[in-house]
């Protein structure tokens, strides 16, 4: 079990804005509240269209942070994570909301970014990331991918301002159990110490984490020195840059010297998920039909057993037998009767998804 909890993070501007005179849009965060440890960073998008990036990924790091803080356990105990996902998400929304009526600001997207996290408290973990960046756990045994970028063939990547943002939001509870340390990082360092075609972390990256065995200040200002030196200051073009660590101290670090410093590329396949969710249209559209007829079905015998007997006359013992026997027929039938109700919940959202399948794949 760890001793403690050492966390920081640097944001540093790439030489590429720096020559077009325009602001780092990165931006990172890092804070211990309430038995909770919590690592941040986003990347603001790039581009014309994306004017007020910067703010957007300022407030975001500092608005996560809080918002996990504050709300840990209740965030970690929630089963739907799908929901959790979506309170982000509206807590971003809401954020974004003040910024765009402060600044005067005509859509949403002007605040585009991206979005990683790591927070701790007791044993449990959460891990968050949407977007582009790698957010890498350090092991005694090595280094391994937590969360791989999320980047489309034509290299474009998803930002939280989006309207499927939940959808594509990761959102991973794990414990702290065998690991040594959690870093984040923008693609800016990123792309200079992570081959995606084998799914590689370079050593550099857990040299990089036990700067922080001396102390935040001191780690920091170690890795503001190596993003200057050999990230940012590598390249005319570099992009701006932020890394983030949360070390747990008193665990085992692995051995650097060991560890591999190139790999195969991953397999190839001519098969991807378009083709795989294609291949299920029709029996989708089958099943649906199915279960849809089901649920009509139940309804009608529902219907049915609730139609008053017509019997005209009964002895009162024939009286009490027929209670008898109405009253554990309506104990078997209540045990069933939102069956229709669910049956035909499920067709409903077997049709969701024939229809979200026919708008993406078609």
């Amino acid at each position: 079990m760890y001793t403690g909890i050492t966390v920081g993070c640097v944001t540093t501007i790439g030489r590429k804005h720096i020559s077009r005179e325009v602001p780092c849009e990165d931006a990172s965060f890092a804070v211990q509240k309430n038995g909770v440890s919590v690592v941040c960073i986003a990347d603001g998008a790039g581009g014309k269209k994306y004017t007020h990036a910067r703010f957007g990924s300022a407030c975001a790091v500092e608005l996560i942070s809080d918002i996990l803080t504050e709300h840990f356990d209740a965030l970690y105990a929630e089963n739907r994570e799908a929901a959790v996902r979506s309170y982000f998400m509206a807590k971003i929304r809401i954020a974004f909301a003040d910024i765009i009526a402060e600044k005067d600001l005509d859509t949403l997207d002007q605040l585009s970014c991206t979005l990683l996290f790591v927070a701790v408290k007791d044993r449990r973990m959460i891990v968050g990331h949407l977007g582009d960046g790698l957010v890498v756990r350090i092991s005694p045994s090595g280094l391994s991918p937590f969360s791989m970028p999320q980047n489309e063939k034509d290299g474009t990547t998803f930002f939280i301002t989006a309207g499927h943002a939940a959808d594509y939001m990761r959102f991973i509870k794990t414990t702290v159990d065998d690991c040594h340390a959690v870093a984040l990082m923008t693609d800016g360092v990123q792309d200079n110490v992570y081959d995606e075609d084998s799914g590689l972390v370079k050593p550099v990256v857990a040299k990089m984490a036990e700067t922080f065995n001396d102390g935040r200040e001191k780690g920091e200002a170690a890795i503001r020195e190596i993003l200057e030196k050999y990230i940012v200051g590598s390249s005319n073009v570099s992009d701006d840059s932020s890394f983030g660590v949360l070390l747990l101290e008193g665990t085992q670090a692995p051995d650097v010297s060991s560890l591999e410093s190139s790999a195969e590329k991953f397999g190839t396949s001519e098969e991807n998920f378009m083709t795989v969710a294609k291949a299920i249209k029709d029996d989708l559209i089958k099943a649906s039909e199915i279960i849809t007829k089901a649920a009509e079905k139940g309804e009608v015998n529902q219907e049915e057993e609730k139609a008053p007997e017509t019997a005209e006359s009964e002895t009162k013992e024939e009286t009490k037998e027929s209670e008898e026997t109405k009253t554990e027929t309506t104990e078997k039938v209540s045990g069933n009767k939102n069956l229709p109700a669910i049956l035909l919940g499920i067709a409903c959202v077997i049709e969701l998804i024939i229809i979200v399948l026919l708008a993406v794949f078609k």
